[in-house]
Formats: structure tokens, sequence, C-alpha cells
């Protein structure tokens, strides 16, 4: 019979248009804009692209977007110098460096520097540590828009078998305390996992994020499973997920396409955390991140 598609683009739109309308909220109690500002240092292609998108849909939503990009050769200090800039001016609710850096640069002194509350992209220590414990902080944005994607499209959370096939910082582990969150039964696993055909088999909710082009094929899937393909891979035949779709249609109960699936809902709660990041800074009450 196939799965039902999970329309990414159109669950991301309606996320932006939350956004917008609450921003404008937000811009007339403060008199300003929610202000975003994006660093990337260097000159790589994709980074560019990342950055162009993200700036584009900050100034759409109705927010002040800042595009900073410094010379490859900037030093940690340099960096840091710049951050705590931003990190003092009281118009930036929201900061963040566009990964990957170049050497010697490091994610985890970048993720230090960042001012917790500006900290949009969720990556700060303590922000993970906050979200580890059920605290309130910024989320990282993809895991975010997979939840919310699961949600809109129906698929029961509570009590389900959730495996996540990816264990990284940005995804795996912050979705994994998502899940627990709302009372998935969770387990992360990765390319070494043993027998993980099988153990993706077990999943009713089965989380593609590890990176390697349709490693996971239609017969790891179980029948009528819910799949969210957070892989985002170019090969000679064009952008394919971590997921063989193709195969897995066939199979799964929901599914995410790729590209047009995850990608959408990284860049809308970008924008949500941002929103967030001003209304708390400013304890002006603008609903935030929807209902």
């Amino acid at each position: 019979m196939g799965a039902q598609i999970i329309d990414g683009k159109a669950a991301g739109a309606e996320v932006r248009a939350l956004v917008g309308e609450r921003a404008a909220a937000f811009s007339e109690a403060a008199g300003r804009k929610p202000g975003l500002v994006g660093i990337q240092v260097g000159e790589d292609p994709a980074s560019e692209i990342y950055q162009r998108m993200k700036a584009e849909a900050a100034e759409a939503a109705g927010m002040r977007s800042e595009r900073v990009v410094l010379p490859a050769g900037t030093s940690q200090q340099e960096l840091n110098a710049r951050i705590a800039a931003y990190n003092a001016d009281d118009a930036v609710d929201g900061m963040l460096v566009q990964l990957p850096v170049p050497a010697p640069l490091t994610e985890p002194e970048i993720a230090n520097a960042i001012d917790p509350v500006k900290d949009v992209d969720g990556f700060s220590p303590g922000n993970l540590g906050r979200l580890m414990r059920g605290e309130p902080a910024p989320v990282p944005c993809t895991p975010s828009g997979v939840m919310w994607l699961l949600e809109k499209s129906g698929v029961e959370i509570e009590g389900a078998h959730a495996v996540v096939v990816g264990r990284s910082l940005i995804v795996g582990k912050p979705q994994a305390m998502l899940l627990l969150a709302a009372n998935a039964t969770t387990t992360v696993a990765h390319s070494r996992t043993k027998d993980l055909p099988a153990l993706c088999r077990e999943a009713d909710i089965l989380i593609a994020a590890v990176g390697r082009p349709e490693m996971i094929r239609g017969d790891w899937i179980k029948p009528g499973a819910a799949v969210i393909d957070v892989g985002i891979n170019r090969t000679d035949d064009g952008l394919v997920g971590d997921v063989a779709f193709e195969e897995a249609v066939e199979v799964a109960g929901h599914i995410t396409p790729v590209p047009g699936g995850v990608g959408p809902m990284t860049i809308a709660f970008l924008l949500a955390n941002t929103l967030d990041a001003a209304v708390r800074r400013t304890g002006l009450g603008i609903p935030m991140k929807g209902d």
C-alpha cells in the first residue's frame, strides 16, 4: 500500500508562519525585531548556502538578521572576541557559528564561548545538560523538528520503541532525550551496533541520522513503522538520505523524503529558538513555539 509521506516543506512553512506572527507581536511589544547573528569562518560553499538560507528565512519571519564571514585563518582568540561582542550586544537575541569550522578552531570551545541564552543551536554544554535534566533550554533544531513531524503526523510516541541510529551531539543524543521525555522506550544505535538490521526491525519509530547514503534498507524496517530520515548525502545521483527510500516506502507506515522532509524543519526551529531567546531575554511573555 505504501507509506504516508511526511511533508516537511509544508510543516516547516507552518512553523515559520507561526513564528512570523509571534515575531511581529514581539516587535510591537519590544520596539525592535528579534535579532539573529550567523558567523561563518572561511568560504565553504555548503556553509555559504546554509547561512544565506538561514538569513533569508529570518528576515522573512520579521527578524533582524546579520551575516558575518570571517577569513579562514581566523584564530580561536579572534573568533571568541567576536562572539563575546555579540554576547554583550542587547540587540542580538540568538547567535550561531556555522559548522564545520576550519582547524585549528574547535567546536567545543565555540560552544563554550556563546552565551547559553543566545545559543539558538542548543549545542552549549549547559543547554545540553538542561535537556538531559528536563529543564527549559534551547533544544537543537533538527531533533525539535523531528518531534514536531512525528506529533503532527499522528504517530504514537508514548510507549513506542524508538531506535535512533546515530549518536552525534547535533542529532542523535538530543533526539534520544526528547523521545525519552515523550515516554518512548528509546535505543541509541550506530554503525558499529551488532546486528543493526535486527534492532531496526524492532523499532516502531526509526530515526536515521548516521550519515551514510541509503545504509538502512527496506528489509530493516518493521511494517508500519514511522521512519524519519535525517541524512542528507550528496551522491552522483543527487541528494539521498540514510534510508533507501524506494524500498522503505513500501514497508513503513510514515516516512520523510530527502529532500523535503526533515531539512526544512531545522531552519524553522532555528527561528523558533531565536524568538524563544528574545522572549526569555526580555521577559515580555509573547507566546513562542506553538500550542
